[in-house]
């Protein structure tokens, strides 16, 4: 490699300041809007949940995307029926895909998510008013619990988003879908749609901390699965279905 080629290929001293020095500023931006918006959406919950949850849409996810450079566009909307219970089966490339998903969505938005965050101060607290679905995967008892809960509200309206990967994905493969989220669909009744996220990981990497670019983050919804006369020992087989789904998607 030249010298020319290197000086490319790693970034300047005042290059690599100015980038920390400005991601130092949107994670302030960042922790200022949840912290001012939580309380907010704590009152709004006397209302019920629906109001706190749309308010993630309006108000915490577009201005954590602007604050992050990251414009977000959305295809293939129209091709779901948003007015009945749905699961989002989704690839994961980045924590950011979250925020991405909450604009997305045009109805009230739960997820599924690992029983450690419910831990976590401020995110727990608020996962937990919102409604959202814990799962224990080292306990199977607490699983089944969790699965009862969760359909119960998938019954009731609107969706609930999973990363059946378990984890965040590097290189930009999609790992294979584990079935709990599929699980949860078929004893439900909801249809399953995939979701392709990209560009998520290019705008904030899991490498490092806080290491924001600009980018785009597109999210593609595919065409529902229908669960209509499926059995547990279909799980796996409409995970594969929808992994194979999120990969064109990823690919178009």
């Amino acid at each position: 490699m030249s010298a020319t080629e290197l000086s490319v290929a790693i970034p300047s001293l005042p290059s690599r300041v100015g980038w920390a020095a400005l991601n130092a500023v949107q994670l302030l931006f960042t922790i200022a809007v949840t912290a001012a918006g939580f309380p907010v959406a704590m009152l709004l919950r006397l209302t019920g949940p629906r109001l706190p949850l749309r308010m993630a849409s309006w108000y915490w996810a577009p201005l954590l995307l602007g604050g992050a450079g990251a414009r977000l566009q959305v295809e293939g909307a129209e091709r779901v029926d948003w007015s009945r219970p749905l699961v989002l089966a989704c690839n994961h490339q980045s924590m950011i895909d979250v925020v991405a998903l909450f604009r997305a969505v045009p109805v009230p938005l739960r997820f599924a998510l690992k029983r450690e965050l419910a831990a976590v101060p401020v995110v727990g607290w608020y996962a937990r008013a919102m409604g959202m679905v814990f799962i224990d995967r080292g306990n199977a008892r607490n699983a089944r619990g969790s699965l009862r809960a969760a359909v119960s509200r998938l019954r009731g309206a609107g969706a609930i988003a999973a990363f059946p990967e378990g984890t965040r994905s590097r290189g930009g493969s999609v790992a294979p879908f584990k079935g709990g989220a599929f699980q949860l669909a078929i004893e439900a009744g909801a249809p399953v749609v995939p979701v392709a996220i990209d560009g998520g990981g290019a705008v904030l990497p899991t490498a490092g901390f806080f290491r924001v670019r600009p980018g785009t983050i597109r999210v593609r919804f595919g065409t529902p699965l229908a669960t209509d006369g499926l059995s547990q020992q279909d799980r796996q087989a409409l995970a594969r279905h929808a992994h194979e789904a999120v990969t064109a998607l990823l690919r178009d």
